[in-house]
């Protein structure tokens, strides 16, 4: 678990949707629960300007770091926009992030751990020479350039964020060792407007599920399941890297599915399993979006951290009095009793055959048509 306090210091300002407290409340409720007790803590250094540049350009780089010094905006780096607020410290920020996902790169790649999280991550929307969708530098891009540099060969990217992971995707699209994977709300009706199904890159190494507005746990999980694992397998990587915006919830106030924290936990399960079965155990997790503060981006993330340690929280544990207090000191709202919806995320596997006439089995069928061919699967069920 990478982890710093000085990470909540990427901060676009107080009416800004991306507010350092969700973390700041997900390390709360992960140490008032044990839940810290069981991995060990890593700290981690900004990302130097050479490792910057394995996906940044240079100039961008160096216009970041004008606007840090100044706060000033800078419209052609996409910063002091809506979205990306020009702020002062915003190079030394974001570089920090960046740093800390590369710290888990190091850690998963030179073996000093298995599996490696840093839930300030996942930061999936910046472009080479822009800032995009509250993302400065990509840090899962980073992550994996790092470790094609340290001599990978395959590296599978699955990025369950409701909105498309593009910038990760761009950056890898015509490098056939990175197998990058979407599910994402349809970019019909979603910020960032890209992550069709026709979007498959190098020989199919990119993989896009856009799925419909008000898709539940039953859905996504059918989905998830019909094309993570086989793809994943197929390819054989030999590190999974994984970004968890926890923004399919329901309650999440910029996206339209309609997932549960039981149907997102369910997913971290999937993804650790798959970890085991097809990279060898090594995983790298990363945040990502989350925008209901108190009632979500907490309780999901810390069950992400604990999931990653091996020792799953049940869900029908009470959330700690103390962490209650914290959260109504810290934001005035009233936290949540426990580590659940109430849901049984139970799906039916797409093996059982499809509905032409259902949208979510429309959505998965045009991604197994456009790229399980290229690995040699029938995209058939």
């Amino acid at each position: 678990m990478v982890w710093d306090d000085a990470l909540t210091s990427y901060n676009f300002g107080p009416s800004h949707p991306m507010a350092p407290v969700r973390v700041e409340l997900t390390m709360a409720l992960a140490r008032e629960l044990g839940v810290l007790d069981k991995v060990e803590l890593g700290g981690c250094v900004p990302a130097t300007d050479d490792e910057l540049a394995m996906v940044h350009r240079p100039g961008y780089i160096e216009a970041v770091k004008r606007v840090s010094a100044t706060g000033q905006p800078d419209p052609g780096a996409g910063l002091g926009t809506m979205d990306n607020p020009a702020f002062k410290g915003v190079h030394e920020a974001s570089a920090l992030i960046a740093g800390a996902s590369l710290a888990a790169a190091r850690a998963v790649w030179e073996g000093t751990a298995e599996h490696a999280v840093n839930v300030a991550g996942g930061l999936h929307h910046a472009m080479p020479a822009m800032a995009s969708g509250f993302c400065v530098y990509n840090d899962p891009a980073l992550a994996i350039a790092w470790l094609l540099r340290q001599g990978a060969r395959r590296v599978a990217y699955v990025d369950v964020d409701v909105h498309h992971g593009d910038g990760v995707q761009a950056a890898f699209y015509d490098d056939p060792r990175v197998l990058t994977i979407s599910l994402h709300e349809s970019p019909r009706t979603l910020f960032p407007g890209t992550g069709f199904p026709e979007e498959t890159g190098a020989d199919g190494t990119a993989v896009n599920v856009a799925l419909p507005a008000g898709c539940g746990d039953a859905g996504w999980l059918r989905a998830f399941h019909a094309i993570v694992p086989p793809l994943v397998h197929e390819f054989a990587p030999e590190i999974l890297v994984t970004q968890h915006g926890c923004d399919s919830h329901a309650l999440d106030p910029l996206a339209n599915l309609m997932l549960s924290l039981d149907g997102q936990r369910a997913a971290y399960a999937a993804l650790h399993r798959l970890a085991h079965e097809a990279a060898g155990g090594r995983w790298i997790a990363v945040g990502g979006g989350g925008y209901e503060l108190v009632q979500v981006v907490p309780r999901a993330w810390t069950h992400l951290i604990a999931e990653a340690a091996g020792h799953p929280v049940d869900p029908a544990t009470p959330t700690p009095q103390s962490w209650r207090q914290f959260v109504r000191d810290r934001t005035g709202e009233t936290a949540p009793l426990t580590m659940t919806d109430g849901r049984n995320p139970e799906f039916t596997d797409l093996s059982g055959g499809y509905d032409p006439a259902d949208p979510i089995d429309r959505a998965v069928m045009a991604t197994r048509n456009a790229v399980f061919p290229l690995h040699g699967l029938d995209p058939m069920p």
